[in-house]
Order: C-alpha cells, then sequence, then structure tokens
C-alpha cells in the first residue's frame, strides 16, 4: 500500500475528517536543537505526492530539498517546534522531542483554523505520531503512535522531510557561527572529526553535554541543570580550552 493510500484508509477507518502526521530529526546528534514538525495535506494533494515523499531517511538531501519544495506548492501546511541543547540537558532528549512535537503540532492548528475553506475541526483531526509515544499533556488532541510511521504514512513522512530539512538548514547556520566544529558536515553527529574538534576546542552552548561521549570527557558540566548554567559552564570551558588554530566565534 502506498503512503498516500494509507492515509486515505485509515481516515476512513478512524472516520477522520483530516489527518495530521508528526515527527522528529536530531535526537541522536551530539549538538544542535532537536526539531518536530508537524504536516497536513490536502485531499487533493495526495496523488501529486504520491511517487515525490518518502521516509527522509531514504531521500538524499537533494531530494529532501526538492519534496520540501514540491509540497510547498502543492498546498502542504506545516507547522514546526524544536528544544535547543539546554533543555534537552535541562530534562531528556524524549521529554524534549514530544514537547517540540506539541509545539509543532499547536502551531500547524493555528495555521489550519485560520483556512475557512478547510472547515477544520480539531476533535476530527487524528494526529499520527512516528514512535511508540504518545505527546504528553495533549489530552485535548486525537492522536495515536505510529511505529516506523515514516516509511507508512505520507503525512509523517511529509513532517519528516519538514523536520530535516528545518534541521539541517539550521545546523548550516550554527556552522557559520561556530565553524570549528565542521556542524555542516555531520549536522552535529558524534563523527570523528567532530569529537577531534570537541577535544581540541572544547564544547559551545550547541552541545549537549548530557550525551557521551562529551558527559565523560567534560563531567563538570554534564550534570542537569538550568539553561542559563549550562551555557554559561559550556562557554567557559570552551574559552578555557580553546587552541589558537580555532577560530573565535562571536558568541550570543
Amino acid at each position: 500500500m502506498s503512503l498516500c493510500r494509507f492515509d486515505i484508509e485509515l481516515a476512513k477507518e478512524k472516520k477522520a475528517v483530516h489527518i495530521v502526521g508528526i515527527d522528529e530529526a536530531g535526537r541522536g546528534p551530539l549538538a544542535g536543537p532537536v526539531t518536530a514538525c508537524a504536516a497536513f495535506i490536502p485531499l487533493h494533494a495526495y496523488d501529486k505526492l504520491d511517487s515525490i515523499i518518502n521516509d527522509s531517511k531514504k531521500l538524499s538531501p537533494l531530494k529532501r530539498e526538492k519534496a520540501f519544495s514540491f509540497m510547498l506548492s502543492c498546498g502542504v501546511r506545516f507547522g514546526f517546534g524544536w528544544a535547543a541543547a539546554a533543555e534537552i540537558d535541562r530534562t531528556d532528549i524524549l521529554s524534549s522531542a514530544l514537547n517540540s512535537m506539541l509545539q509543532a503540532c499547536g502551531r500547524l492548528f493555528v495555521c489550519l483554523k485560520s483556512l475557512p475553506e478547510l472547515n477544520f475541526v480539531q476533535e476530527r483531526t487524528l494526529v499520527l505520531v512516528d514512535g511508540n509515544h504518545k505527546m504528553r499533556n495533549a489530552g485535548h488532541i486525537w492522536q495515536q503512535p505510529l511505529i516506523g510511521g515514516d516509511a507508512k504514512s505520507a503525512a509523517v513522512a511529509a513532517a519528516s522531510i519538514f523536520a530535516k530539512v528545518i534541521r539541517d538548514r539550521w545546523m548550516d547556520l550554527l556552522s557559520e557561527k561556530y565553524p570549528e566544529y565542521g556542524f555542516s558536515k555531520h549536522k552535529g553527529y558524534g563523527t570523528q572529526e567532530h569529537i577531534r574538534a570537541i577535544s581540541a576546542c572544547g564544547p559551545c552552548p550547541e552541545h549537549r553535554m548530557t550525551f557521551a561521549p562529551l558527559k565523560t570527557m567534560f563531567p563538570s558540566l554534564s550534570f542537569k541543570t538550568n539553561a542559563g548554567d549550562n551555557k554559561m559552564r559550556a562557554r567557559q570551558s570552551r574559552n578555557k580550552n580553546h587552541k589558537k588554530e580555532c577560530v573565535q566565534p562571536e558568541l550570543f
């Protein structure tokens, strides 16, 4: 069954008027935000998208960018949310990801309610959440977890593409601010190149200090604290350990 057909059949089965898909990008990296997106595909756009969208992990960066632009041209709507490294360290990655998903869903609902031609009714909108967890504190939302949702549902796949493209662009901007870490190449994941840069330059405020191997490399910075202290300690460590070959970026 195609991803688009899955959504259409599920809507019929559940008697849902609309389907919304939610996914996130950036749970595993050592740096940068976790980013979530909620996507809504108008019924008229499903046929156009059937051969375009897929699980973002199965698409090259170029194909994701093309799919991103094409979906927007077809009227696909999305909302996004995120949690920065300090929030992830203060709570945990699952809580941060689920909170980002709830932000994304809320922003999308505001958008959909502003479209009179859609006749959007939240109570009759089924939200498919990629994975095996529901969003927390979201009793007002009709939601269903869907394991492997980005490979089953068109709406979830669309959300996964939006989330990945937005996060990658975000990491490109952070790479301009902190050029010594090479964020534009590895997007914050724990590559050998990234680990070497952290060893040479110390961490920056975008690094997740409670993630391995950072928590063992810099144990005094790995405990959970408030966002301000976390950023301050990261800056201090980074300035203290900075090597001459590293370019000092402009901080906040």
